[in-house]
């Protein structure tokens, strides 16, 4: 049986114009994500993140965790974390997609959102630890949140 069961379908560029950002819909079947989202929920080692805003370091609510194939630092907005070995879950959701994009991971930055009241603000994934042009993915389980884009150039410089 696969564990895509059947889902698949070809990905949708949301940023035709000017970058790629390919949506592939559901990849899992509810039921299938539900057991993964109760899993990650007790296994993971989540953590509250601190982030420095404007020269203060403040710790949000939302928590996350950090896992990758080697025992290596991550460092964003003045913060570092230190890769934990994958999780069995996060090892099975690494090779679904993996499989659905034709690409390859090796670390995987969890994000635990309690309700609608909490995000990530504005940002680039261009951290120094990064593969440059290299393919991040993201998977959403749980309830469904919105996935905004903004350019960073200003709209007048796109004539």
């Amino acid at each position: 049986m696969s564990l895509l069961n059947g889902l698949s379908q070809p990905p949708i560029n949301l940023l035709p114009k000017d970058g790629v950002a390919e949506y592939y819909g559901p990849i899992l079947p509810i039921e299938k994500a539900d057991i993964y989202f109760d899993s990650l929920l007790r296994n993971i080692e989540w953590q509250r993140d601190k982030v420095v805003l404007f020269g203060k370091t403040i710790e949000t609510q939302r928590k996350v965790a950090w896992y990758g194939d080697q025992h290596y630092d991550y460092t964003y907005s003045n913060t570092t974390k230190q890769a934990r070995p994958w999780a069995l879950e996060l090892q099975q959701l690494k090779r679904i997609v993996e499989h659905q994009s034709g690409e390859s991971f090796n670390s995987c930055l969890l994000n635990l959102y309690h309700d609608g009241s909490e995000s990530v603000s504005w940002h680039s994934d261009g951290e120094k630890e990064l593969k440059k042009f290299g393919a991040i993915a993201s998977l959403s389980l749980g309830a469904e949140r919105k996935f905004s884009f903004k350019h960073k150039k200003p709209k007048s410089l796109f004539l």
